[in-house]
């Protein structure tokens, strides 16, 4: 009798060791990992839609961009995007007051522009609307022009 009961206990000895270990494994989740390091994180999300407004406009393109700690992000000109928010420190009304010889035609084909996210640690919700898309090319940079 005394092995049996030695035995039971063994075995709820083992179950309750398994079953603590797994309780803590579970209780402890992963901390994600940082990509930015020491940089302030600077990741946005940049849109073009056909629209009058950023309520109404019909989004037709979107990319990602991220400036730390080095141009990355789906954004076909990552390096030049980031180079020209640097140069400004992140104020899109001086990105898209860019001077450029271009001529544009006055027809009204709005187009709208947004930058979401975060710049250099800081919150950014962006938005400007253009006559039409040879303003906003001729306009912008490199940085809405993808």
């Amino acid at each position: 009798m005394r092995y049996i009961t030695g035995a039971v206990a063994f075995g709820a000895a083992l179950v309750l060791g398994t079953l603590a270990t797994t309780a803590q494994a579970v209780a402890a989740p992963a901390q994600p990992a940082r990509s930015g390091g020491l940089y302030a994180p600077s990741e946005l999300v940049l849109t073009v839609g056909q629209g009058e407004s950023r309520a109404t406009a019909t989004v037709q393109r979107a990319v990602t961009l991220s400036c730390t700690p080095v141009a990355t992000g789906s954004h076909p000109a990552a390096k030049a995007a980031c180079t020209q928010l640097r140069a400004v420190s992140g104020d899109f009304g001086a990105v898209i007051n860019t001077a450029s010889g271009r001529v544009c035609t006055k027809e009204w084909a709005p187009v709208v522009v947004t930058a979401d996210g975060v710049w250099q640690g800081k919150r950014v919700s962006y938005t400007y609307t253009f006559a039409n898309s040879c303003a906003m090319n001729a306009g912008s940079g490199s940085v809405f022009v993808f």
